[in-house]
């Protein structure tokens, strides 16, 4: 009996190694394409597959049904230049100056000549593009709008781009495929400042009787559509993009992308605008939700992933298709105007069990929805390992056999596809020298100058004059300040912090 026990454990043993060993030939042995579909300003407790009751995004979870849900899945910033950044270079945006909330005429942030996750899958053999929205910069700071809108994606190894030149909320206010602005007439050339308004162009400022939707705090300069922006811009009228349609427009563009290269393996950045301000719905979904505009967008955004998830299937592409689903940062209500998402918010609850938001250094700033389906490949679960968009650089250039090049991207692959429970160690959050640092379970808020609570958007910044650590498993609201009674636990994370933060840029 002793030793027919022992012949069944070391049975299942091997089955279990046998199981992984398949799985990760059948990986070597594949080329899947691969698509990250980017939620902006999403937070965890927007989707239901993560507890929402209020607000229901049954396509968001089908992704989560069907694939992995990780509960401890991250991007590197609460804010949403930064962890673009993060997420397409394989680095930490504090190594990089200026990777912070850029202004719509920014130059392109990214260090031409170094590997990025799109060059790097170029590489291995991928066409590679980005559909939505950008914030990354383009061009120089000398860039004519009119002429070749260039350095931009295609020069960071995008093959193909189709793009909002900044974010919804900032001029200019069109989009840009490749190197040129759509639809833009010569006759009308399109004017950028980001210092003075244009003569005889009005302002939501000065013209609040022009706005359909006003702002609460800044956004007060140029209008267009009825909605006043950040930014002055003058002309372009045949180029200017609706609001009610981006999600639309976004979407056929993915769509018809994922038709035209579906005999070849590809990937697609398809960087969702919802549920960023300004929050305009289209006619089908406005009111739908009872929340507001921000909960109508965000019912827009998951039937775009519908769409998307149903195109694949159409096109018979779902079981060669790793389908990532993940947000920039945070949730925010009150983000600049008058929507009602603070008044309508009822028991909605944007941020789920954890304090802070979009713009903190607590756990809800990064904290955000994380999953990943391959159908046929990865068993459906959920999963607790720590793991981040950085590390799709390092996960995927080991799938596809190429060298990781980047400083900071971590080959966490047979965590994304359910292999193994294990993925990071650590991670540093924020931007700039302003970072909270998380270690196991453990995270640790060192003392940071600045207000304790961003005042127009309400959130607690995590800011204060003292070490805070927490420990994320017990603690999950971040309610109870341990570092006076382990302050040993402290000194230990703050060294491998400073170690991290001194390494050198290859």
């Amino acid at each position: 009996m002793k030793y027919k026990f022992i012949y069944i454990i070391l049975s299942i043993l091997i089955s279990v190694s046998s199981c992984k060993e398949y799985k990760e030939k059948k990986v070597q042995d594949q080329k899947p394409n691969i698509i990250i579909i980017y939620a902006d300003d999403l937070g965890i407790g927007d989707v239901s597959s993560y507890g929402s009751t209020e607000l229901l995004t049954p396509n968001i979870d089908r992704i989560a049904n069907e694939g992995i849900k990780f509960t401890n899945g991250y991007a590197t910033s609460p804010t949403c230049t930064p962890s673009r950044y993060s997420l397409l270079s394989g680095t930490y945006p504090f190594r990089k100056k200026g990777a912070q909330v850029l202004r719509g005429n920014a130059p392109l942030l990214f260090d031409l000549g170094k590997q990025t996750l799109p060059s790097m899958l170029r590489d291995a053999g991928y066409y590679t593009g980005v559909i939505g929205k950008w914030h990354l910069g383009l061009g120089d700071e000398n860039l004519d709008w009119n002429d070749k809108v260039s350095p931009g994606p295609l020069e960071i190894g995008f093959d193909y781009s189709y793009v909002m030149a900044s974010t919804n909320d900032r001029v200019p206010s069109v989009y840009v495929k490749n190197h040129s602005i759509v639809n833009l007439d010569p006759e009308d050339p399109i004017e950028v400042s980001y210092k003075e308004n244009f003569e005889g162009e009005p302002t939501g400022k000065e013209n609040p009787e022009m706005l359909k939707v006003h702002p609460s705090h800044g956004h007060d300069m140029s209008i267009h559509n009825g909605i006043s922006r950040i930014g002055f811009m003058k002309g372009g009228k045949s180029a200017l993009f609706i609001d009610e349609d981006m999600a639309d427009d976004f979407l056929l563009e993915a769509k018809n992308y994922i038709t035209d290269h579906k005999n070849e393996p590809f990937f697609l950045f398809y960087s969702l605008h919802q549920p960023h301000v300004p929050r305009v719905p289209h006619p089908r979904f406005a009111g739908k939700s009872g929340l507001g505009p921000r909960g109508d967008v965000i019912l827009e955004a998951d039937w775009d992933v519908g769409q998307l998830l149903d195109h694949l299937e159409v096109l018979g592409l779902s079981e060669n298709t790793i389908v990532i689903f993940s947000s920039d940062n945070g949730p925010v209500l009150d983000d600049g105007y008058k929507d009602d998402a603070v008044i309508k918010i009822g028991k909605h609850t944007p941020s789920g069990l954890l304090r802070g938001g979009k713009y903190s250094l607590y756990d809800a700033g990064t904290h955000v929805p994380f999953m990943v389906r391959w159908k046929g490949t990865i068993k459906p679960g959920v999963s607790d390992a720590l793991v981040c968009q950085m590390d799709f650089t390092a996960s995927f250039a080991a799938m596809t056999k190429q060298e990781n090049k980047t400083i900071d991207s971590e080959n966490i692959l047979d965590a994304l596809l359910g292999i193994s429970n294990y993925g990071r160690d650590n991670l540093v959050l924020g931007q700039n020298n302003i970072t909270a640092f998380r270690q196991g379970d453990w995270i640790l808020i060192p003392p940071h100058q600045g207000p304790k609570i961003f005042g127009f958007v309400n959130i607690e910044s995590g800011r204060d004059s003292i070490y805070q650590l927490y420990n994320i498993k017990d603690d999950e609201g971040q309610q109870d300040n341990l570092a006076f009674e382990l302050p040993e636990k402290v000194e230990e994370m703050q060294e491998v912090l400073d170690r991290i933060k001194s390494k050198i840029l290859k």
